[in-house]
Order: C-alpha cells, then sequence, then structure tokens
C-alpha cells in the first residue's frame, strides 16, 4: 500500500514513494524541523507483527545509527507513527558504484580511490563490533560531489566473541546448499548476502565464523569485478555459483591480461583466500595498500589510465580534461535501497580494457617496487614503563618524545607526533593495527626498566607492510647514559629504515645538550606539557626552568618554556593567567632559544604567536609562521597556529588549507580536529563543522574544547536546544568550568533566560577576584543582555589584558550588535587587525 504525499510521520513528511524491496518499501521525505530530505524507509504494518522481520528492522537501525564516519550513509533516527516502523536516513543523490563501473569512463585513479574509501568505512564499522554482511557494489553509493557512501547494514551483525569458537567443519554439500538457497527465498534471513558477492562461511549457513573477514572477501569480489568487468564466481545458476564459492579459486587476473601487475593480482587474491585466516587481517590493510597504489599512480601523469567501454588502447600521455566527468542520470540512496538493481553483463572486451588499463598505469610503480621498498613514515610509541620506580614514566614518555623529535628532522621521513601516538600509551599495542590506523608504513614500540640507577630498555622496529620485524635490541644502561642511548637507538633505527642522512640533516645526531641533567629534567617538562591542564604546565614552566639551569645553553628547554607560556595564555587551550603576563615571557623564551639554535621550527611558532596576539605585529608573526613550516614542513602545530592566525585576518580558505595539512600531519590530536570543526563553520560549512566535531568528541569524550566548539557552530544555527546540551556537558568536563559558564550564560541570555544568564554571570564575576577569567568571554554575556556599555568596558579589559578573545571581535557573530557603535570601531582600529 502506498503511503499518499504529504502524509505526517513524526517530523517527517512523505513526498513521494521512491520503490519497494523486500525489506520495505522507502520514501522521499522530508525533514520539517531541519528542513533537509531525507529517506524513508518502512516496514509495512502488516509485517511489523512477525518477531524475526521487526528484530532485522531494528537491528538495521541500530547497527548503521551507531556508525559515524564520512563514508557510511548516517541514519537519523529509527521511529514508529500510525502503526509503521521507519528508519529515517541520509538521502544521498548519485549514482551506485556498479552504475560506477559498468556504465561510464572511469579514471583507475578515481575508481582506487572509491574503493579506498569503500574499506575506510568498512574498518569504521568493524572498530565499532559492526559487520555488514550484503558488501556488493549496488551497496555503495557515489555522491555528484564524489564521495562514497556504503548503504544498508540490514544484514548486520553485532560482532560477538563467541562468534569464533565454534561453526561447521565440514564443507557444505550441494544439497545442503540448495537447501540453504531455498531457505533464503523464503525466510529472509536465513542465508543472508548475495550470491555473487557471499564469502565461503556465509555460503555455507557457518554463522558462527562470519565476521569482519567475510566482508573482505565480499570486498575482493567487488575489486575483481571493478577490473574485470565481470564477477569472479559466475555458475550457472544461484547453487553452481554457491558450489564456486565454497569450492574453486576464482580467475586469475592473469587470464584476462597476461600483463597484469603481480602486486594487484595479491590484493585480489588475499582478499578472496577461501579461509577466512588467509586474508588480510582487517580491511584497514587493504585500505592503505590501494592508498599507495594511488598515491604512486599521481606521480605517473605521462600515463592515461581512463578506461572507456568500447575503446581500442590507452592513450600514451595524459591530457588534462580528456576524461569525462560528466555523471550519468544520478540516483538517490533511496532509489538504491529498493530497486535490486539488474545485474549488467558487459562485454568481455570492457573486463580486459579495465585490467590493461590497470597494469599499465600500475606497472611503473609496481615494477621498481620490492618488500624492501624504504620506510617513508613512522610512529613511535611511548615506550612501556615497567618500572617499580614510582616517577620512571617520564623517562618511558620521555624517550618516545626525544625519538620522535630528533626523527622528525629528517625531511623524508614522516613522524607521527606525541599527540597521535600517546593514546596508545599504557596500552597492550598490535604494531600492524597501530600502523594501519596512523597511516604509517613502521612502527616503533619498546618497554622501560628501571632499578635504582639501571636501566633495561627493549625497542622493536616492525615494518607494517609485510609484518616484518626490521629491527630489535636490548639495552643496558645508567640513567646517566640515557642522553646517549637515545642518540644511539635514533642513528640504529635509521640505519634500518634505509634512510639517506645527509651531512645538512644534523637534527639526528646533534648535541642538544651534553648534561644529562638537563636532558632529564626536560623529558619531565615535556611529560607535563603533554598533559594540557592548568597543574601540569605549571609543573612543565618548573622543569624547563630547572633543565636550564643545569644547561643555560640548552636551547630545547627555552623552546619547551616558550611552549608552555603560549599555552598558558590561553583558557581555551588549558591556561589560566592573563596574555600580558605569560606572553612576553613566551617571547623571550623563544627567542633566547632561537639566539641558541636559529634551526629549531618549534621557537619560531611560539614567537609567532606572542608577536600577534601581544606585539600586534601582523607581518613579523607571519614571516615567523612560514619559517617554521620553512624549517619544518612536517611539524604538525605550526600548520594548526598559522591556520588560527589566518583566521583572525580573516583569510579563511588559507586557514582551511592550512588547517587540513596539520589534520594530515597529525590525525588524532584533539586540538587539531576541533579547530578544524570551527574554521568550517568560519568557512560557511556549519553542518560539514558539526559532522568534524561530532568525530572529534566521539575520539575522547573528556575533550570538553570538541563539545564546546560544537555548542558554538550550533548556537550559530539558532539551534540553541543543542548548544545549551554542549555547554553543560563542558561544564562538567575537567577544565571546562569557565569556558562552559560563560558559553551557557550567553546562550541563556540570547534565548531570554535572564535570570539564569545574570547567575552564572554573577559567580564568573566573583571567580574572577580569585583568578583569571578572559574579560572577553564576560563581554559576550554582557552583548547578550544588550548591556552595551559594559560589554564595551570588558572589551577595553580584554584589550588590556592581551586576551585573545579580543582579536577575534571582527570575525565573532557574538559581538555583531557592537559593530555599528563608534567605541567598537576605534577599539579595532586600535587593535590594528589587517
Amino acid at each position: 500500500m502506498t503511503i499518499p504525499s504529504g502524509t505526517k510521520l513524526g517530523r517527517y513528511e512523505i513526498r513521494s514513494k521512491i520503490g519497494a524491496g523486500g525489506m520495505g518499501e522507502v520514501y522521499l521525505g522530508l525533514d520539517t524541523e531541519l528542513d533537509r530530505k531525507v529517506a524513508l524507509k518502512i516496514l509495512p504494518a502488516e509485517l511489523a507483527g512477525r518477531g524475526d522481520r521487526m528484530r532485522r528492522f531494528t537491528q538495521e537501525a541500530k547497527a548503521a545509527a551507531a556508525l559515524n564516519h564520512p563514508n557510511i550513509a548516517h541514519v537519523y533516527e529509527i521511529g514508529e507513527s500510525h502503526g509503521l516502523n521507519f528508519i529515517a536516513m541520509e538521502f544521498i543523490d548519485g549514482q551506485t558504484l556498479r552504475q560506477c563501473i559498468h556504465r561510464r569512463e572511469i579514471d583507475l585513479k578515481k575508481l582506487l580511490r572509491y574503493l579506498q574509501h569503500v574499506a575506510e568505512g568498512l574498518a569504521q564499522a568493524h572498530g565499532a563490533g559492526i559487520v555488514h554482511r550484503d558488501l556488493k557494489p549496488d551497496n555503495i553509493m557515489i555522491t555528484r560531489a564524489g564521495h562514497v557512501k556504503v548503504l544498508d547494514f540490514g544484514l548486520a551483525k553485532l560482532i560477538d566473541p563467541q562468534d569464533y569458537t565454534a561453526g561447521k567443519s565440514e564443507v557444505a554439500s550441494p544439497s545442503e546448499i540448495a537447501t540453504a538457497l531455498m531457505q533464503q527465498q523464503s525466510t529472509p534471513g536465513a542465508v543472508m548476502g548475495t550470491v555473487g558477492y557471499m564469502s565461503p562461511e556465509q555460503a555455507q549457513g557457518k554463522t558462527s565464523e562470519i565476521g569482519p573477514r567475510s566482508d573482505i572477501f565480499s570486498f575482493g569480489c567487488i575489486l575483481f569485478e571493478a577490473l574485470t568487468g565481470r564477477k569472479p564466481f559466475v555458475g550457472k545458476d544461484a547453487i553452481d555459483t554457491l558450489n564456486k564459492i565454497i569450492r574453486e579459486e576464482a580467475p586469475p587476473l592473469s587470464e584476462v591480461s597476461a600483463n597484469t601487475p603481480n602486486h594487484l593480482q595479491r590484493i585480489v587474491r588475499r582478499c578472496l583466500a577461501k579461509d577466512p585466516e588467509d586474508r588480510y587481517q582487517t580491511i584497514k590493510d587493504v585500505a592503505i595498500e590501494l592508498r599507495d597504489l594511488r598515491h604512486e599512480l599521481a606521480g605517473s601523469a605521462e600515463i592515461d589510465t581512463t578506461v572507456s567501454p568500447g575503446s581500442v588502447g590507452l592513450t600514451a600521455a595524459l591530457r588534462p580534461g580528456s576524461t569525462s566527468n560528466v555523471p550519468p542520470s544520478p540516483r538517490s540512496s533511496a532509489e538504491y535501497i529498493v530497486s535490486g538493481i539488474t545485474q549488467h553483463k558487459l562485454a568481455a572486451a570492457l573486463g580486459l580494457l579495465v585490467l590493461i588499463a590497470g597494469a599499465v598505469a600500475v606497472g611503473l610503480y609496481l615494477h621498481a617496487r620490492s618488500s624492501e621498498a624504504a620506510i617513508e613514515s613512522i610512529a613511535v610509541l611511548p615506550f612501556q614503563n615497567r618500572s617499580t620506580e614510582p616517577d620512571a614514566d617520564y623517562l618511558s614518555d620521555g624517550l618516545a618524545e626525544s625519538l620522535i623529535y630528533r626523527l622528525s628532522q629528517l625531511p623524508k621521513l614522516r613522524v607521527s607526533p606525541t599527540s597521535s601516538v600517546l593514546i596508545y600509551k599504557n596500552k597492550e599495542i598490535d604494531p600492524i593495527k597501530v600502523g594501519n590506523q596512523l597511516g604509517v608504513n613502521a612502527v616503533l614500540s619498546g618497554r622501560i626498566v628501571q632499578r635504582g640507577d639501571s636501566l633495561t630498555i627493549s625497542a622493536e622496529l616492525v615494518d607494517v607492510r609485510y609484518n616484518k620485524i626490521l629491527w630489535g635490541e636490548q639495552y643496558e644502561r645508567k640513567v646517566s647514559d640515557l642522553l646517549a642511548t637515545q642518540r644511539e637507538i635514533a642513528r640504529e633505527i635509521v640505519d634500518k629504515l634505509k634512510l639517506k642522512v645527509s651531512a645538512e640533516e644534523k637534527g639526528l645526531a646533534k648535541h642538544y645538550t651534553e648534561s644529562n641533567e638537563a636532558y632529564q629534567l626536560y623529558l619531565k617538562g615535556r611529560f607535563y606539557w603533554n598533559k594540557r591542564t592548568p597543574e601540569g604546565l605549571h609543573k612543565a614552566i618548573n622543569y624547563f626552568q630547572q633543565a636550564i639551569d643545569q644547561d643555560p645553553n640548552f636551547a630545547l628547554a627555552y623552546s619547551g618554556l616558550a611552549d608552555t607560556y603560549a599555552l598558558l595564555g590561553g583558557p581555551e587551550a588549558g591556561g589560566d593567567m592573563a596574555p600580558n603576563e605569560v606572553l612576553p615571557k613566551a617571547k623571550a623564551a623563544a627567542l633566547k632559544a632561537l639566539e641558541i639554535d636559529a634551526s629549531l621550527a618549534e621557537p619560531h611558532v611560539a614567537l609567532a604567536h606572542a608577536m600577534y596576539f601581544y606585539d600586534r605585529d601582523w607581518t613579523s608573526a607571519e614571516r615567523e609562521f612560514k619559517k617554521a613550516i620553512e624549517l619544518n614542513p612536517n611539524y604538525s602545530v605550526a600548520h594548526q597556529w598559522y591556520a588560527i592566525y589566518l583566521t583572525v585576518v580573516r583569510r579563511t580558505p588559507e586557514a582551511l588549507a592550512e588547517i587540513k595539512r596539520a589534520q594530515q600531519l597529525d590525525p588524532l590530536s584533539l586540538s587539531i580536529n576541533a579547530w578544524l570543526g570551527r574554521i568550517l563553520a568560519l568557512s560557511g560549512q556549519p553542518d560539514q563543522a558539526i559532522e568534524q566535531l561530532r568525530r572529534t568528541v566521539d575520539m575522547d569524550p573528556n575533550f570538553f574544547l570538541g563539545y564546546y566548539r560544537l555548542g558554538y557552530v550550533y548556537e550559530e544555527k539558532g539551534d540553541y536546544d543543542a548548544a545549551i546540551s554542549q555547554f553543560m556537558q563542558v561544564l562538567k568536563l575537567p577544565g571546562g568550568k569557565v569556558l562552559g559558564m560563560t558559553a551557557l550564560a550567553h546562550v541563556y541570555a540570547v534565548v531570554g533566560k535572564r535570570a539564569e544568564a545574570q547567575k552564572l554571570l554573577d559567580e564568573l564575576l566573583l571567580l574572577s577576584r580569585q583568578q583569571y577569567v578572559a574579560p572577553g568571554l564576560i563581554a559576550t554575556i554582557y552583548v547578550a543582555l544588550d548591556d552595551k556599555n559594559k560589554a564595551l568596558a570588558w572589551l577595553e579589559e580584554a584589550d588590556k589584558a592581551h586576551d585573545l578573545n579580543v582579536l577575534r571581535i571582527k570575525i565573532d557573530p557574538r559581538f555583531a550588535s557592537l559593530r555599528s557603535d563608534p567605541r567598537f570601531n576605534d577599539l579595532v582600529r586600535r587593535i590594528g587587525i589587517p
């Protein structure tokens, strides 16, 4: 029964029916509250009473709604209205991957990008304990903008560790396969999956063995089809196809083309292994392999990898604009869900040409590649502290920090920053999984044991691409030898990474200090600096200063001091001191560090920060940022803080590019991810900002700045209830008290809850007599209370204190009502914002 247009299901209004499928009907709908299109999947009322169907329907919604990834279609909610059960999900305009690979010209690099993103989305699902179990080209959408979305977790199954403890050991007979297929046709869910893309364990009905590697097998089927134009397992009927999946190997890609690269064959062959243990360990491994192929292809501009049906060869030279980007008639995700798309049969010539294109384009890359390829990226994990000494954490963390710093001086090596690897502290880790998560070629891990003055340091370097130990060593040293030991380990790592260190690349062997006491004090300073709490920052200052007392020429200690003072002057970064008190100290420490060693990148960043926030010297600040990036292009903080500067001077497109570069270098940095969300909002992309900030708080639910920025975007969109909810969360978390109180007071005043706003304001004014509270934040509350005189008075106080918020008054919408006041414009003129 078709539901009439205009019917209301809660907040959703039916617009049109798109079709019907095995699990219900799908309609195009309108979310009347958020004014957006949605796809509504509805289970017919006459079937809602069937327990098995209802369980599957609810399971689909819960499984998909639990996922939050840009390559997975988002489920908004599951609901019931007028006796109808429905799922509201993201509406996607575009085409299925099947249409993409079977109907149009397609560039091999683009195809690999699509498949890489599919694998990354599945990796997120698997990490959340969810297996898709019905992966096929029809379940993957390509949007008009060229983004991939995996849909329909209707057959998804929450992973239970017990699922791997049992299962049939025998291979199913043809009669058993036929019985299973008949059950599937008569009972939804008996054999879950789609014939032609099932894994062997699915085809045999071994439900207890169906896990993430079943999806890897299905992914291999898709990859095979994308390269050849045909499925890897095709029988005369469905039963024969299932039999081939269970018993026969997929045809070698070389049967289609004798020149198929071995590496590409290996990826497909490993995905399609009959035994799950012989497949890739995780789908993330596959994503990394595809990403590496894409990056190598990007450097092969002389080869045209465009393949089109009916073509008879490859163009010898890649011509800009030669590949058609005009999509066919797009289809929505909702159309896809119910369409049961007919399998298209292509001519064998198409499959041959697709494979030849891949062979030629990838050939240049694979010809020179071997298992001894140089390592281009590495993660140094915090060493495990196995000591009985109560204060030895600084040694285990500090040794890793020092190795990261030294290795990051090598321009040909990308090193995961400390902020990315600290999440693995005190955890039992699998180097392969860590390497996949961080996107690096190699992982260094180790243990450290201190007994009095004796140290035992064990280290192991693993090439995660081939699960191969490159190097391992154990050192028996004295604590007093720690500095020399750290240099020794760094030299051995570089040797095993097959890096050529030129005479100019002196960071590796540089002696920043000869004082082991100063070095240990510096490690303690960095240990507390990394905690990013007011208490930790104050302890860091103490240790850095002690290190300087031991060695007045220790440039890194001055650099650490500059970084710490810079953070203490920023309330959003955990600081609790007035900027006009600490920023001059940050500047002095940075200048001293550069006086000792001008080659350090870090002090240039702290210096630039002080130059524009305190000196209001905009030109010199930008020069220092650029110098830092020139000295160390892989220093993520330089790109992040430069991006913040660019937002202040209203060069938002440049700011967005810089913060994205910072995120590429340090993808797990909470601060960088939060700032990416803020800059997306400033760029006029609030929905993308919200999505980014939701991901950020998912990374660490205790990161108050993520909730603060998320609430800020909701407030700018006018969703005040959502904003209040986020700000309440800020208030509950350690370090978020002042930001949470000021944000809540402002939004309460905006929505007319003046009593609540005034109460919070009174508490803040009392608190400001006991500790530093940013005057610019208090000014925002008075603006919302429509008390312009007091708002401007507090902005003057913010200017005197060099409050970081006062520099943002031209871009902060909370001050919009003051911009017609001459006193406000006079303040802007005196600040001198470019």
